[in-house]
């Protein structure tokens, strides 16, 4: 077999040779190549609606890869420094899902900080295991959660030693990184599996002076959103896996929720960004490194603005932060996060990742050119002149500890009521209410509905955050166990 090297792009150039080809499609998709569909042809151009194929034998197939699908995973082990790697084609929602789901089965503990996404909350909901939270801790001057203490996970272990896993963000959605590398060491020595979730930590596998990656800190399994900071198409994503991972049941466990039409467009974007991150990838990051210090050093000269970075690290909450990330608070210029996001958005046409009671997050890559650095520096300056005000309005806290009545498989499969959420503490939830972005739940399934948590709520969606989970579209009701 020809050995290939991480020049190669396996799917990508199997898809080119099949768009060159004559073939005549009595398959789906139904457009056929963009002539059933001339609208859809016009806007997303003939070449793309061309590689928009159904699996074939040239193509290989993403359930059941043997060649050039199994090719490209096999490099992007190698570029990750992983054993075995599954592209996924659900955003990496499905690949957190799937790494719960492989290491926990109903009844089964697993050990994660209370500020994880809402995607590692429904793998619960699915499969049944049992949360064990760690409190992460919060930084009340910026109102963020950070990252959990290793002597806050040898407590839970102490506490939980039937533990099945640990789950870890690497980083958070704010670039506050845990130790890792010693909590690996402590899950493998009590026999527990260490779960990565980086969906925004990508460019660690790449950039110089990063906070260690999952992969190098030992980590069983790594859910790597490469759509977020990798340059691959939106909900195309990476599930990483060690060395003592069984990867056939990996892959049957991803074959339960993952489509059987796997996207060729998101196939081949994964492919490609692959190659361009272990070519290029030390540039690019060095890039984005550089314009976020620029900009965090400006955005710091206006006054009232914090964008905080390093400077926040003490070694256990805050292990390392991530250099990459344009975290900014807001309170002391008066306004909410979530103001200054509309604002940008509404009358300067920048887009932000996102806003919450007290802070913003920009997004910054390789992909950035000067002028647009300037230009959103420039409008938080405008801002500030225009709205910001000496009173800081916002709450200080956005964590708040949870108290578990209830599984959250238990809850969410509940015999249910709806009740108005204003009259709705003291009943324990039967979903999910949170900010998006970035997802991390206000309430859980399975958790008590405190007052202060409706006030939370009420607040949140009074400064004009976007609230989400509850069957109640517009998280007026919410539903409770009877």
């Amino acid at each position: 077999m020809e050995k290939l090297s991480q020049n190669d792009t396996p799917i990508h150039e199997a898809l080119k040779k099949h768009c060159e080809q004559r073939v005549v499609h009595f398959d789906v998709p139904g457009h056929k190549g963009g002539r059933g569909n001339k609208e859809l042809k016009y806007f997303l151009g003939e070449q793309c609606l061309k590689a928009d194929v159904n699996s074939m034998k040239p193509l290989d197939n993403l359930c059941h890869p043997v060649s050039v699908i199994k090719d490209a995973q096999r490099l992007a082990a190698e570029a990750f420094g992983a054993e075995e790697v599954f592209f996924i084609v659900n955003g990496t929602t499905a690949a957190v899902q799937a790494m719960v789901m492989s290491v926990c089965k109903a009844g089964e503990k697993i050990i994660l900080p209370r500020n994880v996404h809402r995607s590692a909350i429904n793998a619960l909901i699915l499969c049944g295991a049992i949360p064990v939270y760690v409190d992460p801790g919060v930084n009340e001057e910026l109102g963020i959660p950070l990252g959990m203490s290793v002597s806050a996970v040898k407590e839970a272990i102490r506490k939980n030693p039937d533990a099945k896993a640990i789950i870890v963000n690497n980083p958070t959605y704010y670039g506050v990184c845990s130790d890792i590398e010693e909590i690996v060491k402590i899950a493998h020595a009590h026999g527990m599996k260490l779960l990565a979730d980086e969906a925004h930590g990508t460019h660690f596998y790449f950039g110089e002076d990063m906070p260690a990656s999952a992969m190098k800190a030992g980590a069983d399994m790594a859910a790597v959103s490469m759509h977020k900071t990798g340059g691959s198409l939106t909900q195309s994503s990476f599930l990483l896996c060690g060395k003592n991972v069984d990867s056939g049941y990996v892959r049957q466990i991803i074959n339960l929720t993952q489509t059987t039409s796997g996207s060729y467009l998101l196939l081949s974007s994964l492919d490609i960004s692959r190659k361009n991150l272990y070519l290029n990838g030390k540039d690019i990051f060095k890039r984005t490194v550089s314009y976020t210090k620029y900009a965090r050093e400006e955005i710091n000269a206006i006054g009232g603005y914090y964008a905080f970075g390093d400077e926040l690290t003490d070694g256990d909450t805050v292990y390392k932060f991530d250099p990459t990330k344009l975290s900014v608070n807001t309170r002391n210029i008066g306004l909410a996060g979530i103001e200054v996001y509309d604002l940008l958005r509404d009358e300067y046409d920048i887009q932000i990742e996102f806003g919450d009671l007290g802070n913003i997050l920009a997004i910054v890559s390789g992909g950035e050119r000067e002028l647009e650095i300037e230009r959103l520096i420039s409008a938080l300056s405008e801002i500030k002149r225009i709205h910001g005000t000496t009173k800081a309005k916002t709450l200080n806290q956005v964590y708040i500890e949870p108290v578990i009545k209830n599984t959250p498989h238990e809850a969410f499969f509940a015999e249910k009521k709806c009740v108005p959420l204003s009259e709705s503490a003291g009943c324990v939830s039967t979903e999910c209410v949170m900010c998006y972005p970035p997802g991390i739940p206000i309430i859980a399934p399975g958790e008590l509905i405190t007052d202060r948590i409706v006030d939370y709520i009420r607040y949140a969606k009074e400064m004009g955050c976007q609230i989400t989970g509850t069957e109640d579209m517009n998280v007026q009701y919410i539903n409770v166990m009877k």
